[in-house]
């Protein structure tokens, strides 16, 4: 059993000052009581080997019951499949277990497999240069909304085959983050909630139409590949392809856009690392994306439902228990990484667990990576004295995703 658990308070994700820094909460649990029952019914794992063991294993840990998870939060008789919103998350195949997954998910990563990603290199470099252009012209800003946001959509966009100057666009990107608060492990507000339903109807209408044009005219993109995936019998449905779609869309450039939003942030905190990146964009780019992926994850906890009874570290989680899974903490673990709390490019790793693991692994990983990595290379070769101001961070609501609402830069 844990050590020294009973000085450690239980764990809440919407406490005070979790949203600013909730490092200093992780490395609690994670030296003091590592397998931690929260008064909220669920466990907390924090230290690497067990995040990764839990994510890993695909026998004892998955996402188990979705209508009884959400309950979890709002009481037995909420009527979960009763919410738009909700119906469309419990379709996600990332919310799923096999067999249900592994089709969906075999099907989305065959079209959305390392060529066609590979091939995109050239396309997001254009696309990159040319957000980097608009910043030069306009002078100092917030490059959360002119840049770290704007780079994945339009590479998504791109992929898809859906015109940038959409005038729908910026409609289906307030959709994305006003539905995709149903991923927030919590109880939403009335208000939130119908807001969420309304806006995942705005986004299931924008995908049918697009997958009815690609069924009738055929294109070289990912939006028809997806509907040509897999057999005439194992072949996604149309309500799949939309609850894909969707998914890919928004998850895609959120996580993404975190990502480039973090690491400036950490930059202007550790100016020499922004120096050495300046200095060898080539070399330093891509450990960049794993060094920001690990200290300042887009994707800080995971939850999972145990399949069977299991031990960690001497505790026993029955099955169909609840687990949180802080990926945030095992990403600073002193046992797998040295000087864990400081950001350095230069380090390898490789080892954080932002992606997820197991079948769970992020599909999307690749571009992600590959987004991250020409972004950065170009921001040092274009703005070498770019800095952000990290004076007042405006770290978004919620816990599970981490990220900035915004962050003023100049050069």
């Amino acid at each position: 059993m844990a050590s020294n658990s009973a000085k450690v308070a239980s764990f809440a994700p919407d406490a005070p000052g979790m949203s600013q820094d909730p490092y200093p909460v992780f490395a609690e649990l994670r030296e003091h009581d590592p397998i931690h029952r929260s008064d909220l019914g669920y466990w907390v794992v924090s230290r690497h080997e067990d995040v990764r063991s839990v994510l890993m294993d695909r026998e004892g840990f998955g996402q188990g019951d979705f209508v009884e998870n959400i309950r979890l939060f709002y009481g037995p008789e909420f009527d979960v499949l009763g919410q738009r919103s909700y119906k469309w998350l419990s379709e996600v195949f990332l919310m799923q277990d096999p067999p249900h997954h592994t089709r969906v998910r075999g099907l989305v990563t065959g079209a959305l497999n390392a060529r066609r990603v590979r091939a995109m290199e050239p396309r997001i470099r254009e696309i990159t240069d040319s957000l980097i252009d608009a910043m030069l012209e306009r002078g100092a800003g917030e490059v959360i909304a002119d840049f770290a946001y704007q780079l994945p959509v339009r590479v998504m966009c791109d992929m898809l085959g859906i015109d940038a100057e959409d005038p729908r666009l910026p409609a289906v990107m307030a959709a994305i983050a006003q539905s995709f608060i149903v991923f927030e492990a919590r109880a939403l507000s009335e208000h939130e909630l119908a807001t969420a339903n309304e806006q995942i109807k705005v986004l299931q209408d924008f995908f049918e139409e697009l997958f009815a044009e690609r069924m009738r005219e055929p294109r070289d993109d990912l939006a028809t590949a997806l509907v040509q995936s897999g057999g005439q019998e194992d072949s996604l449905s149309h309500d799949e392809l939309v609850t894909v779609a969707i998914g890919l869309f928004g998850a895609g450039f959120e996580t993404t856009a975190h990502m480039i939003g973090n690491a400036l942030l950490s930059f202007a905190r550790y100016p020499e690392q922004w120096a050495a990146l300046v200095a060898e964009p080539d070399k330093l780019a891509a450990g960049t994306v794993d060094e920001t992926l690990r200290y300042e994850s887009s994707l800080i906890a995971t939850y999972r439902t145990a399949l069977r009874e299991t031990n960690i570290r001497g505790e026993t989680i029955d099955r169909g228990a609840k687990v949180l899974t802080l990926i945030g903490a095992g990403n600073r673990d002193p046992r797998v990484f040295d000087d864990p709390n400081s950001f350095d490019i230069s380090r390898d790793a490789k080892k954080h667990l932002s992606f997820g693991g197991g079948i769970h692994f992020c599909a999307g990983a690749e571009l992600a990576r590959l987004e991250g990595r020409i972004a950065f290379e170009q921001l040092a070769r274009r703005l070498p004295t770019l800095k952000a101001d990290a004076s007042n961070p405006q770290w978004r609501e919620g816990f599970l995703f981490r990220g900035l609402s915004a962050l003023p830069v100049s050069w």
